[in-house]
């Protein structure tokens, strides 16, 4: 059987909310006690976003040209990035309940925005209901299935001792769920197709290869589907994963294996190592051309079925690292070749909010800044204008989303590739190095080919059949019919 994702995510540019930051309503009452918005993040403060705020921002987000959102999580938790579950049927009250993701959900599909959630669905919290349960009846709990227990009493809160139950990096705080147990395969499974009946539009994943079983992932895929045919359903795996792309449990996964690739390249040997070191990105190795050309043919051509390549989800950032700006050690050209890079590979962009505008932030809690609404002042608008004419180069080349994948040249820090369409062709060229460089280079054997216009440049040169082009440092070129 041919493997199917969703049509509609070849077609998706994403932006990835972190709700406590991204923007807050005045017109939703709020407890009192919270951070003043744009101060330092800290671990365990709230900042006060909200879903009403977000509704607030869509006008913002279309003119992007975004046309997905993926939240990190919005269910009730108490903490301000919401991994810690307390009822996975409820939206946070401070993020405006049920009412106000209704709200979201009616708004953004008005503007043909879709919206995905994150399923935490490895872990719950030492809140969430089953759990607390057996925290006061101990072992004669009815729930104590529920979770993998080792010994007695469970010690949930003195961080001293063991917890005597498996917990998610063994954080007391985030105790395990055991799948094993039928009540909670459904519990789940049930989470899964509830608020895609709601209308929500696919799940983000947290750590589902921590979910060791294939059936369940199998289960959950099957009954989501039978809701919505098109629900996206991308899983969060920093490492090779054909286990779970065979189009029998996920769509793609977040494609870190691109952004090291795009970072080691780009920044090489200037990488912010200080900071990388903390996250998922300690071992982004320097790349030329060569390699990295070598690297993307692997990543888009030999790992998965091209299927699974289109819905990848290609990500520069995200609430788990540094941001990009931070990464490339404030070199905003290295963001602009990063970003065009992005927009002109298989799979569906993913930007995280503020990387727009060039928000810095070292690793967390500090890349979860509030989003600068209230100092315009702070922002890139030069590198926001940018991004838009490569997000509206995105949507105007079907070659771009939905193309095929070659590289055509790779050599003395350039490297180029091709993207083909029924019929149409677009060629990006990038010069990573920092210093001209000469490449010559054919971009179809058919010798009586038409010149491909050059894009995002006011009369540039079209690109013939056969070239022998010069590119000045750090600099990037796009042809396409």
């Amino acid at each position: 059987m041919p493997i199917k994702t969703p049509d509609w995510v070849k077609d998706a540019v994403f932006y990835q909310i972190f709700p406590d930051r991204f923007a807050k309503s005045d017109t939703l009452k709020k407890p009192t006690h919270l951070q003043p918005w744009g101060a330092p993040p800290t671990y365990h403060a709230f900042q006060g976003g909200d879903l009403i705020g977000v509704i607030e921002k869509l006008d913002y987000l279309a003119d992007l040209g975004i046309n997905a959102i993926y939240f990190n999580p919005i269910f009730m938790s108490a903490s301000n990035h919401r991994y810690h579950t307390f009822d996975y049927y409820q939206v946070d009250p401070l993020l405006g309940g049920n009412d106000a993701f209704k709200k979201l959900l009616k708004a953004a599909h008005k503007k043909n925005i879709r919206v995905i959630l994150d399923g935490v669905f490895n872990h719950a919290s030492r809140g969430f209901f089953q759990f607390n349960h057996l925290m006061e009846c101990g072992q004669e709990s009815p729930y104590r299935d529920w979770f993998h227990v080792h010994g007695w009493p469970i010690n949930a809160f003195n961080e001293t001792q063991p917890a005597n139950y498996s917990a998610w990096w063994g954080l007391h705080a985030l105790p395990k769920f055991n799948t094993n147990t039928e009540a909670v395969r459904e519990y789940l499974l049930n989470v899964g197709t509830y608020w895609l009946e709601m209308g929500a539009d696919g799940w983000r994943l947290d750590v589902p290869n921590e979910i060791d079983d294939d059936e369940f992932w199998r289960e959950f895929r099957r009954r989501c589907r039978a809701v919505n045919p098109e629900a996206y359903i991308v899983g969060e795996l920093w490492t090779e994963a054909h286990r779970w792309l065979q189009g029998d449990q996920f769509d793609a996964q977040m494609n870190y294996l691109f952004t090291r690739a795009a970072f080691g390249f780009f920044c090489g040997e200037r990488l912010n190592h200080e900071d990388i070191g903390r996250t998922g990105y300690q071992h982004i190795p320097v790349l030329d051309a060569l390699s990295f050309g070598a690297r993307l043919n692997e990543v888009n051509n030999k790992l998965y079925d091209y299927e699974i390549v289109l819905a990848q989800m290609n990500m520069l950032g995200s609430h788990d690292t540094p941001r990009m700006l931070t990464v490339a050690n404030g070199d905003k050209t290295a963001v602009r070749l990063l970003f065009l890079c992005q927009m002109t590979q298989p799979g569906a962009p993913n930007i995280y909010y503020g990387d727009e505008i060039g928000l810095p932030g070292r690793h967390d809690p500090d890349c979860r800044r509030a989003f600068p609404w209230h100092d315009l002042d702070s922002w890139d608008n030069d590198l926001l204008t940018d991004i838009k004419s490569y997000i509206a180069l995105r949507h105007e080349l079907p070659a771009l989303r939905r193309g095929d994948f070659e590289v055509i040249h790779a050599q003395k820090g350039v490297a180029i590739y091709r993207r083909q369409y029924e019929g149409r062709t677009a060629v990006i060229a990038f010069n990573a190095s920092h210093s001209a460089q000469q490449a010559t280079f054919a971009w179809t054997t058919a010798e009586d080919a038409s010149p491909l216009p050059q894009k995002l440049v006011d009369k540039g040169k079209p690109l013939p059949v056969k070239a022998t082009i010069k590119f000045p440092p750090r600099t990037a070129r796009v042809w396409a019919d």
